[in-house]
C-alpha cells in the first residue's frame, strides 16, 4: 500500500537546531499551509531518530498542525554527553520544556511519544502512571527478580558489550537491522527481549521489511557523526535507573492525577512494552482514551494508517472539546 511518508532531506520539513541547557538539539519541523491549530511534539525512542515519525509528520501537518520531531539526546544530530545523569527522564523532560519554549514561546503543546519517548512524555507532565517503588533495585537485582522477561535485554544494554562489538559501518547497519526486526531465511533473529543482541546472528540477517535501504543507510550514517564508541550516547538511556529512581521517589509523597486529556495506544505484539504493562493506568487519568493497534513494537511504520487514524480521531475530539469550553 502506498503511503505518504517523509523521505531523507524531504523539502516538506525544515532541519533546525536549538541550544538549550548546555546542549544542542536537532529537530525536524513541518508547518501547515495556514496558521497552525496547535503544535505537536513527537518524541522517539531507541535506537531511533526524529525521522522515525516519517509516516506521521506529513499526516498531522496536513490536518493543520505544526509538527516538531527532535533527535533525542545521544541520537542523530543532537549532542551526546557522556554523563548518564543527563539522560535521566527528569533532565530530558526539562530539555523538552526548554525546546518547546524556544519553538512556541510558552504556548501549550500536544506531546506524543514512542518507546523511551513515551516515558519522556509522561514524565514531562508529572509522574509515571505506575507509581514509583519505595524500594530500590539495582539493574542486576532487577534482572534477577521475577520482573517482566521483556526487560531482561536491558541488562546487556547497560553494559559495554554492545559498544565494544558494534563499531564499524557494516556492524552498525546490521545492529539497526536486527533492532528493527531483520531475520534470517531460517527465521533467526538478531535481537531478543530475553537475551539482547545476538551478535553471531547479525551477519545472517536479511533486511527488515519495515524499513527501506535508503532509510537504514540514513540511520547508519547518523551514528557515524559521533565519536567512538558509536552507541555510547544512545545506550546511556539504559544507565539511568538510579537517577530516575531518586527523581521519582518524591512523587510517592504526593501522587499526581493527570487532568489533561490523554491517549494510550496498546500495541498487541510489542514484546518490549507489552499491553499488560498498562494495567492500572486508568486510575491516574481523569480523561484517558485507550486504543489498540495490531503490530509489533515498530507500529509507527508497520501500521501507520491505523496509528494515524486513531490519533487523528483523538485530536478531533480534543479540538471539539476545546472549542466548546
Amino acid at each position: 500500500m502506498e503511503f505518504d511518508k517523509l523521505e531523507v532531506d524531504d523539502p516538506r520539513v525544515t532541519s533546525d537546531t536549538a541550544f538549550i541547557r548546555g546542549k544542542t538539539y536537532h529537530y525536524l519541523r513541518a508547518d501547515p499551509e495556514k496558521e497552525p491549530l496547535a503544535t505537536i511534539f513527537l518524541i522517539h525512542g531507541f535506537p531511533d531518530l526524529g525521522y522515525s515519525w516519517r509516516y506521521q509528520i506529513p499526516h498531522f501537518a496536513s490536518l493543520g498542525y505544526q509538527v516538531v520531531a527532535p533527535d533525542m539526546l545521544g541520537f542523530g544530530n543532537t549532542d551526546a554527553p557522556d554523563q548518564p545523569s543527563q539522560y535521566a527522564l527528569k533532565s530530558i523532560a526539562e530539555d523538552i520544556k526548554e525546546l518547546a519554549n524556544v519553538i512556541v514561546k510558552g504556548k501549550r503543546i500536544i506531546l506524543g511519544g514512542h518507546g523511551w519517548g513515551g516515558a519522556v512524555s509522561v514524565f514531562s507532565i508529572g509522574t509515571p502512571f505506575i507509581p514509583p517503588s519505595s524500594v530500590f533495585l539495582s539493574p542486576d537485582d532487577a534482572a534477577r527478580s521475577k520482573g517482566p522477561m521483556s526487560s531482561r535485554y536491558q541488562t546487556q544494554f547497560r553494559g559495554t558489550e554492545i559498544e565494544d562489538e558494534i563499531r564499524d559501518e557494516e556492524r552498525v547497519w546490521q545492529f539497526l537491522d536486527a533492532m528493527f526486526g531483520g531475520a534470517s531465511t531460517e527465521g533467526e533473529v538478531g535481537f531478543s527481549v530475553t537475551e539482547g543482541v545476538l551478535f553471531g546472528n547479525l551477519p545472517k540477517l536479511g533486511q527488515s521489511r519495515l524499513i527501506s535501504v535508503d532509510d537504514l543507510d540514513h540511520y547508519t550514517s547518523k551514528y557515524f557523526r559521533k565519536g567512538e564508541p558509536r552507541l555510547k550516547g544512545p545506550l546511556n538511556w539504559y544507565r539511568t535507573r538510579a537517577h530516575n529512581y531518586f527523581d521519582e521517589l518524591q512523587l510517592l509523597l504526593k501522587p499526581i492525577k493527570f487532568s489533561m486529556p490523554a491517549l494510550f495506544l496498546a500495541i498487541t505484539r510489542d514484546e518490549e512494552l507489552p499491553p499488560s504493562m498498562s494495567d492500572g493506568m486508568d486510575q491516574y487519568f481523569e480523561d484517558l482514551t485507550r486504543g489498540e493497534v495490531e503490530a509489533s513494537h515498530w507500529a509507527l511504520w508497520e501500521s501507520p494508517a491505523e496509528v494515524n487514524k486513531q490519533v487523528s480521531a483523538w485530536l478531533k475530539v480534543l479540538r471539539r472539546d476545546a472549542q466548546q469550553t
